[in-house]
C-alpha cells in the first residue's frame, strides 16, 4: 500500500546504517529455529500478550462474534470449479472445522437449495489420522476426473502430502499413487502414469526448496523406480514435467524455471525433448486446439513483426515446430490496458484484461475469416474472474465483485450475457458509502491509481480513521473486491478502506512490475507513501488516524513504509512478512525470489537492497508507531523468523509493538474458520484502538 500526503514533511529515505548486521553477529538467529523450544516459548508468550491486550478493546468480542457469523455462515457463497459432470466445492463452518470436500451437479448449484454430495470429510480423516489435514486441492485426470491426487497439509504449509483417489468409491485408492510430505509436483500423464518432482533425497532440491528433477512414474512401481525426464539446476527455482490433455490429444512438455518469470519450455516428442523457441520471459498459456498461447513479458520481433510486452500470441502447435513465426495475435495492450488473465474452453480462448484497474472479459474463437471476438457483459466496473471452464464445452463460470456489490458467481454460456447462479449475503449495510478511483502523483512523477471506499456520512476532515492495503510485487494485481469480514468490522463502523495500485505489481502489465524490481524497488514503496500523502492532502485522512495493512511481500511493503516515513503512519499491521533481506534468500523459499528483490550476497545489490531492508533500518532513536505482526508457525513459504527477529529487535530498541502467531495457517490467515475470525478480530480491534 502507498500513500502520500502534502502536509506530511517532505523526508528523504533514512540512510542505510553504517554497519548491516551481519549474519554472524545477528543476536536473534535462534528466532529461525521455527519450532525450537525456547523460539516458540518466545512466541507463545508474545502472542498471549497481544491477546490479552486486544480483546479489552470494546470493538473485538463484536467482530469476532460477527466475523464468526460470516465464516460459518450457511448462507455464505459456495465457491465451485467444473470437473467432468459436477461442480465441486470445499466447504467450512462450525460443523466442518476443516471442511467437506462436496460436489452437485451445475443445475442443482443454481437452486436455493443445492444437493451436495460428499465426497471427503477432512475432520473424519483429521480425527481418523490425529493430523490436523488442510486440503490444498486435487488434480483429477482428465476426462473422467475419476481418478485425482488429493493434496494434504499439516496445518496449512505448502508441503502435502499426495494421494490418489477415487471420486467414483469416494476413498483413497488402496495400493495408489502416494507421495510423502514435500513441496512436491505431481500430476498425470495417462491412468497409470505420473509426472513427479519430489525430494528423491539429497541434491534433488533446489536451494529454494522445490523439485530439481522431474520424473515419470508407472503404478505398481516404487517411486525409487522412476525414470528421469530431466533435471534442472540446484540454483533454478524448479523443474517441472506435466500433460495438457485436450479433446484433441495430450501434450506432454518439462519446464525449467530458472528464476521468476523466466523459463524453458520443452514439448516431449516421441520422448524426445525439444526446446519451445520463445523468449525465456514468455508466460506459456498452453494449447487451445492444437495451437500453442504464449504471453509476452517483453518485445518480441520475431517473423517480420515485432510484438509487444503484455501481447498474447496463437500458432499453430505443427507449425511452429516446422519452423513457422506468423502469429495471430488475441491481445495487443495499451497504456493502462493489461492482460489479466487467459482461459480455454472447448471452442474459445477467454481472455480478461484490465482497462484502469478495471475488469473486462472477452471470448475469442477461431473461424476462417480468423478470430472472432466478443465482449461478455460485466455487472459493473468492478473485478471478475473466470474461476473455472467445462471440460466438455463452452460454458465457464465467472466470479464479480467490487467493494460495495456482494459477490456473485455467472454461468456463461453460448451469449455473452451471463446468467447469475448464487450471490453472496449482504454481510453490511453499503448504503450511503462510495468507492471512487484516485491518482497520486510519486516520487518521480508517475501516476499510481488507488480506490477510496468511504462510509456513511464521510466528511473530508482529516479525522477519518484510515487503512491503507497494498501490494507491489510478483506481478499481482490489487483489485475491488468485496470483503464482508473488512465490511463489517471497518467500513460500516465509520472507517475509510484504500486499495493502492503501486509499481511492482501487474495492474499495467510486465512493465509495471518490471518499474519495481532489484535496484528499482524503492519506487514501490515511494508509490505507497505518495498515495498515502494524497490521502492527507485531500483531507480523506491524517497521519494520527492512518493505519497501514500488508501481507507477504506487502509485508515488506509497510515494513519499508513505516521504517522509511514513521511520521505519516500510526498503525501498521505487518502480515506473515519479508523483513531481513540480508538473510531471505537463505530462510525457506526465498532464494526463489532473487529476480525480485537481488541478491545480498552480491554486494553491488546488497548496497541497494540494505536501504530498504526493514531489519536493518528499524533504529533506537526514531519514533515508530506501535506496529501489529502477525505470522504463523507453519508458514513454510515466508520463514516466520523474519517478524520474530523484528519484533525482538524492535523490543531491544525500546519501541512498541504487537505479535500474533498462528500455530496453523501456512502462509494465510489461518487454517480454520475460527483461527481466520480471532486474527481478523486482533486485526481490527488493533486498528481501532490506534486510529478511533
Amino acid at each position: 500500500m502507498k500513500r502520500v500526503t502534502a502536509v506530511a514533511l517532505a523526508v528523504s529515505l533514512c540512510p542505510a546504517p553504517e554497519r548491516a548486521l551481519a549474519r554472524d553477529d545477528d543476536p536473534y538467529l535462534w528466532l529461525e529455529e521455527v519450532e525450537g523450544e525456547k523460539a516458540l516459548g518466545w512466541a507463545v508468550e508474545r502472542s498471549a500478550e497481544a491477546v490479552e491486550r486486544l480483546a479489552r478493546v470494546p470493538e473485538y468480542q463484536p467482530i469476532l462474534a460477527r466475523v464468526t457469523e460470516i465464516y460459518d455462515s450457511e448462507e455464505k457463497l459456495p465457491a465451485v470449479s467444473f470437473m467432468g459432470p459436477y461442480v465441486y466445492n470445499l466447504w467450512q463452518d462450525a460443523r466442518h472445522e476443516r471442511g467437506i470436500w462436496r460436489r452437485t451437479s451445475i443445475e442443482s448449484y443454481a437452486t436455493e437449495s443445492p444437493q451436495w454430495e460428499l465426497v471427503i470429510d477432512l475432520d473424519a480423516l483429521s480425527a481418523a489420522e490425529e493430523t490436523n489435514w488442510v486440503f490444498e486441492g486435487a488434480t483429477c485426470l482428465w476426462p473422467e476426473h475419476r481418478h485425482c491426487l488429493v493434496s494434504l497439509s499439516r496445518g496449512g504449509a505448502d508441503a502435502t502430502v499426495v494421494r490418489e483417489f477415487d471420486t467414483f468409491a469416494k476413498a483413497f485408492v488402496e495400493g495408489g499413487f502416494q507421495l510423502p510430505e514435500a513441496k512436491s509436483q505431481a500430476s498425470w500423464k495417462d491412468r497409470d502414469t505420473l509426472w513427479v518432482g519430489t525430494d528423491f533425497g539429497e541434491g534433488s532440491l533446489t536451494t529454494s526448496g522445490y523439485p530439481r528433477i522431474a520424473k515419470e512414474w508407472l503404478r505398481g512401481t516404487p517411486l525409487s523406480a522412476a525414470g528421469t525426464v530431466f533435471e534442472g539446476r540446484p540454483e533454478d527455482v524448479a523443474a517441472v514435467a506435466y500433460s495438457t490433455h485436450t479433446p484433441e490429444g495430450r501434450y506432454d512438455f518439462v519446464e525449467r524455471v530458472p528464476e521468476f518469470f523466466k523459463g524453458l519450455v520443452y514439448a516431449s516428442l516421441g520422448g524426445r525433448l525439444v526446446a519451445l523457441d520463445i523468449p525465456r520471459d514468455a508466460a506459456f498459456r498452453g494449447v487451445f486446439q492444437d495451437r500453442l498461447l504464449i504471453s509476452l513479458r517483453s518485445p518480441w520481433e520475431v517473423g517480420g513483426q515485432t510484438h509487444p510486452a503484455d501481447a498474447l500470441l496463437a500458432i499453430d502447435m505443427d507449425d511452429f515446430l516446422r519452423g513457422e513465426r506468423e502469429f495471430d495475435t488475441l491481445f495487443t495492450p495499451s497504456e493502462r490496458v493489461a492482460l489479466d488473465g487467459v482461459s480455454t474452453t472447448r471452442d474459445g480462448v477467454v481472455v480478461s484484461v484490465l482497462d484502469n484497474v478495471r475488469s473486462r472479459v472477452y471470448r475469442l474463437r477461431p473461424g476462417k475469416e480468423g478470430w472472432a471476438r466478443e465482449e461478455i457483459e460485466l455487472p459493473g466496473l468492478g473485478a471478475a474472474q473466470v474461476t473455472s471452464v467445462s471440460d466438455f464445452d463452452g460454458r465457464f463460470l465467472l466470479s464479480y465483485t467490487d467493494f460495495l456489490t456482494p459477490s456473485g458467481v455467472y454461468l456463461v454460456d453460448g451469449e455473452p450475457k451471463p446468467a447469475l447462479l448464487k450471490a453472496s449475503p449482504a454481510w453490511f449495510d453499503a448504503e450511503g458509502m462510495t468507492a471512487v478511483q484516485r491518482e497520486a502523483t510519486s516520487k518521480d512523477g508517475t501516476p499510481i491509481p488507488y480506490f477510496v471506499v468511504t462510509p456513511k456520512s464521510f466528511a473530508a476532515d482529516g479525522s477519518a480513521p484510515t487503512v491503507l492495503y497494498g501490494y507491489g510485487g510478483f506481478e499481482v494485481s490489487m483489485q475491488p473486491s468485496y470483503s464482508g469480514v473488512s465490511g463489517s468490522s471497518w467500513l460500516e463502523r465509520g472507517g475509510v478502506w484504500v486499495l493502492a495500485n503501486i509499481r511492482g505489481g501487474g495492474e499495467f502489465g510486465p512493465t509495471w512490475h518490471q518499474a519495481a524490481l532489484k535496484g528499482n524497488r524503492q519506487r514501490a514503496y515511494d508509490d505507497f507513501i505518495a498515495v498515502a500523502e494524497d490521502l492527507v492532502a485531500r483531507k480523506i485522512t491524517s497521519p494520527e488516524h492512518l493505519g497501514i495493512m500488508g501481507g507477504s511481500n506487502g509485508g515488506l511493503l509497510v515494513g519499508a513504509a513505516f521504517t522509511q516515513r514513521p511520521d505519516l503512519f500510526r498503525a501498521v499491521v505487518c502480515q506473515v512478512p519479508l523483513l531481513d533481506m540480508k538473510r531471505y534468500h537463505t530462510l525457506l523459499a526465498g532464494a526463489s525470489w532473487m529476480a525480485e528483490y537481488g541478491n545480498p550476497d552480491d554486494p553491488a545489490e546488497w548496497d541497494f537492497i540494505r536501504t530498504w531492508s526493514p531489519y536493518h533500518n528499524v533504529e533506537a532513536k526514531a519514533e515508530y508507531p506501535e506496529v501489529f505482526f502477525y505470522t504463523t508457525t507453519r508458514d513454510d513459504r515466508v520463514h516466520p523468523g523474519h517478524a520474530r527477529k523484528m519484533v525482538a529487535r524492535m523490543t531491544e530498541q525500546g519501541h512498541r509493538v504487537l505479535y500474533f502467531e498462528n500455530t496453523e495457517g501456512g502462509h494465510g490467515a489461518g487454517a480454520t474458520n475460527a483461527q481466520r475470525a480471532k486474527m481478523w478480530a486482533l486485526t481490527y480491534a488493533y486498528l481501532w484502538e490506534r486510529l478511533r
